[in-house]
């Protein structure tokens, strides 16, 4: 206990309730370009009413990467998305087609607010892309209401608010109005998308709940389409207050005439594989972001190589990638020898998992069928699996396996082609007749044989690696005594007996004592637990003998003789 200095009863709490915890291995991760949405910025998406939300709906560029993402969930609920783009060539579309990138809410705060001289004409889409290029936004206030386009849209004029009447100024509000003029969000020119009545000009302003009713800072907070930029050059008609002042004794700045912009200039730009696999890098480090499993969508060597390198580094994680289009799609008769010249370009990983197939499937966005790489469907059977049952169960096989939203394959193997494609590491996706299509191999790609080559064991030690690592942390600073080490025991114990109890392992020896930690170890201020684990594996291969036998022959003389 701690020393007193004088008589007196000292009560201390010590903690000895800690725990292995539990920990996610279901988090899957994805970098593409998207036609909306912010950009270098990592956006947690659970189903695909939110991704079309917050990433726009799938086009005739981005449809693969769209789907690869709509895929993974169709079988789980999170999935970590970043934007990739091309910083040259993609813009955000601006009131008077001005050239203008900004990347997310961070980018809009440290570099586009507060343009004085209006010369981006006061809006700029929310996000970059073509999609903003639809957009149309409009302002009026007390001296341009009366002829205003829109003025059946709000229920009367803008005037001086509350708050602005109450400290002597006069005509603060104005009404803004955003239209998707060319249909392209709401698929109807002209559709209203957002209105934004009786805001006001003035920067203290607060409506009757005590909220801001500052225009700028409404538009920020609320508005799904649109950025502010700057005050109206416009506004300078018999007021003496400039847009963005505080309210006092005097009257706003009114607009000139009404303000209307059809936004342009916005752009897509060119996405290369260079800007996707910078995307991912928002997924560093891994002691900041919790991720599980890697999507890689419709990838090159090039990509799937470097998510592997990052996996590696990790080491938390899987990268899953399907072959290229054209390896799959239309090259019949070649398909093994082009996927298999693929996976020899790929290193060795037992971090990584290569699939053999694209399927077709219904695009009801565009009313069109289209070819999407099967990564996205197969980390999500990972998922599935860890929701159903625990990460060390295989994906694979008709229990587990069987892939949703299937109206073809683009090539079905054959027990040959199977064959070649597993002895490599390459797992055949194949379509059963009655029992649909169906992952059929568990195989990583690591090359050297080991209860590693196999993604349930990967998975499965990435689990109690990330599980007992985080609950180790909890004995830094200790002291290196028996103490210290029989309680990492018995710590580390319970959680590996239920995980065998849960069928992950068969037999298992945790090793804590002077014998690992020896002097030299102890005075180095180092402190070593071994853990020795015996992984269970899934059967992959099953040889069933039936034996005829005479009738006067007993079976206990033919059992185990074959």
């Amino acid at each position: 206990m701690a020393f007193q200095l004088s008589p007196g009863v000292n009560v201390s709490e010590i903690d000895l309730t800690t725990i292995v915890p539990s920990v996610a291995t279901s988090i899957g991760a994805f970098a593409g370009p998207f036609a909306w949405g912010p950009i270098g910025e990592i956006i947690t998406i659970s189903d695909e009413v939110r991704l079309a939300d917050t990433f726009g709906k799938p086009n005739s560029t981005n449809y693969e990467y769209w789907f690869s993402a709509s895929n993974f969930l169709a079988y789980t609920s999170n999935l970590k998305i970043v934007r990739a783009a091309n910083t040259a060539s993609t813009f955000n579309a601006t009131a008077n087609g001005t050239t203008i990138l900004i990347k997310n809410n961070d980018d809009w705060l440290a570099n586009h607010t507060g343009y004085a001289d209006g010369s981006y004409g006061g809006f700029a889409a929310r996000h970059a892309g073509d999609l903003g290029n639809s957009l149309r936004v409009s302002m009026a206030d007390a001296n341009t209401y009366t002829n205003w386009t829109y003025s059946t849209q709000f229920t009367a004029a803008p005037g001086t608010s509350t708050y602005a009447s109450s400290r002597g100024a006069a005509n603060d509000e104005i009404h803004i109005i955003v239209v998707d003029e060319d249909g392209y969000f709401s698929g109807s020119r002209g559709t209203v998308l957002e209105k934004f009545p009786f805001v006001s000009k003035a920067s203290d302003a607060k409506d009757d709940s005590g909220n801001s009713s500052y225009y700028r800072n409404v538009i920020v907070s609320n508005s799904k389409y649109i950025r502010w930029l700057s005050h109206p050059a416009s506004a300078n008609v018999s007021g003496n207050l400039p847009w963005g002042s505080a309210a006092t004794a005097n009257t706003f700045k009114l607009l000139i005439a009404n303000t209307t912009s059809s936004l342009s200039g916005g752009a897509d730009g060119n996405i290369v594989t260079a800007n996707v696999s910078t995307a991912y890098d928002f997924f560093d480090p891994s002691d900041s972001v919790d991720i599980s499993l890697i999507i890689s969508g419709p990838s090159n060597a090039t990509l799937i190589t470097s998510l592997i390198g990052k996996a590696e580094t990790r080491k938390d994680c899987v990268v899953f990638a399907s072959p290229g289009k054209s390896d799959v799609v239309n090259n019949a008769g070649s398909e093994v020898t082009s996927i298999t010249t693929l996976r020899n370009s790929l290193t060795s990983s037992s971090y990584a998992f290569l699939d053999s197939n694209w399927k077709y499937q219904y695009d009801k966005y565009n009313d069109v069928y289209r070819w999407v790489p099967l990564n996205g469907d197969v980390a999500g059977l990972c998922a599935r699996t860890d929701n159903d049952r625990d990460p060390w169960f295989s994906p694979g096989g008709l229990n587990r396996g069987v892939i949703k939203n299937v109206i073809k394959l683009a090539w079905n193997p054959t027990k040959t082609n199977r064959d070649s494609l597993y002895t490599v590491g390459v797992n055949p996706i194949v379509s059963f007749q009655g029992e649909g299509t169906v992952l059929f191999g568990d195989k990583t790609l690591l090359s050297k044989p080991s209860a590693f080559d196999r993604i349930n064991v990967r998975r499965l030690f990435i689990v109690l690696e990330k599980a007992i690592a985080k609950a180790a942390r909890y004995s830094l600073f200790e002291f290196n005594d028996q103490f210290t080490r029989a309680q990492f025991v018995a710590l580390v114990e319970p959680f590996l007996r239920d995980v065998q109890g849960r069928r992950g392992i068969t037999d298992f020896r945790v090793v804590c004592d002077e014998t690992n930690n020896t002097g030299q170890v102890i005075d180095s201020n180092q402190f070593i637990g071994d853990i020795y684990i015996k992984p269970a594996r899934s059967i992959n291969f099953i040889q069933l003998n039936f034996v005829a036998v005479r009738t006067g022959v007993s079976f206990s003389e033919v059992v185990g003789k074959f």
